[in-house]
């Protein structure tokens, strides 16, 4: 098939494009600046913000990948929305017959963050112009230079004792970046899936706190935590941003999401793409012999 990755020197997008040109497909890979592309996939011009792109980036192409977001700007939900208004438009006038997205997580009769709403609405979006849309919905991903990871990671690392909001105690379902693309590239050898929302998550449910507690065992390093219930999510981010590399902006809109319980409530996509998650701490130590890799050929 000829597939298109929106996203694909990104986080998943850059694991995902080898994935998929392994099984056989003919990848376009989706960036603004193809001739600094080093990854899978032939690289084509095309930005979300510029519908002409779209149509020339989407001609001939079967089906597409958006992993597209801004959430490290102050008005990701405005920009986000009309970035699936657009590639919406070009998909439909392209004449794909699927496109697949990852999106977040969540309860729908649950108060979500704006994150997690705006999550959302690019799926609503994404689905208006008629193409079929496959929703894969994640909590945590982890994997090195994965968003969530990288504040876990650091977290742990940089803060032997921690003062933390509520937050802490909210459960999450974490899956591994390797086992999000695997479900991912299979859903596309399954038209059943064409139209569908699926959940997908690792084997295990965890509180955000022992998500720390284990990797900060895993690493050998002392971890006290004490939640407190004053802090609030502003406080919160600005902290986040002395003591780790992630952006206030960003960390404002994580932590808002990690008042909302983001875990597994149909296990439907076990039934069609069938293999075993990998658990968490293998996850963890994945991540951290990827980045430990990373350093050594940086």
């Amino acid at each position: 098939m000829r597939v298109l990755v929106a996203g694909a020197s990104g986080f998943v997008g850059s694991r995902l494009c080898p994935t998929l040109e392994a099984a056989g497909h003919e990848v376009l890979a989706m960036t603004r600046h193809p001739a600094k592309y080093r990854g899978a996939g032939k690289a084509v011009r095309g930005d979300v913000a510029d519908v002409g792109s779209l149509r020339d980036a989407l001609k001939g192409v079967e089906a597409a990948y958006y992993l597209v977001h801004s959430l490290d700007s102050a008005d990701f939900k405005r920009r986000d929305a009309d970035a699936a208004r657009a590639f919406a438009r070009a998909a439909a006038g392209a004449g794909l017959r699927r496109i697949v997205y990852l999106g977040g997580l969540g309860d729908d009769d649950d108060a979500l963050s704006d994150h997690l709403a705006s999550r959302r609405e690019v799926e609503r979006l994404l689905g208006e112009t008629g193409v079929p849309v496959t929703v894969l919905r994640a909590g945590i991903v982890i994997g090195h230079g994965g968003t969530s990871w990288e504040l876990t990671r650091q977290l742990v690392e940089h803060l032997p004792a921690m003062v933390t909001p509520r937050w802490v105690r909210t459960r999450t379902q974490p899956i591994a970046v390797a086992d999000v693309v695997r479900y991912l590239a299979g859903v596309l050898d399954h038209p059943e899936a064409a139209g569908r929302t699926f959940d997908i998550g690792g084997p295990e449910v965890l509180a955000y706190r022992d998500m720390l507690q284990r990797v900060a065992a895993i690493e050998g390093r002392p971890l006290l935590i004490l939640p407190v219930p004053l802090l609030s999510p502003r406080l919160s981010s600005y902290w986040l941003s002395l003591v780790t590399d992630i952006d206030a902006t960003t960390g404002r809109a994580l932590i808002d999401s990690m008042t909302n319980e983001v875990v597994v409530r149909d296990d439907a996509i076990r039934r069609i793409v069938e293999f075993e998650p990998m658990g968490y701490d293998e996850a963890v130590l994945q991540a951290l012999g990827e980045r430990a890799k990373s350093r050594r050929t940086a």
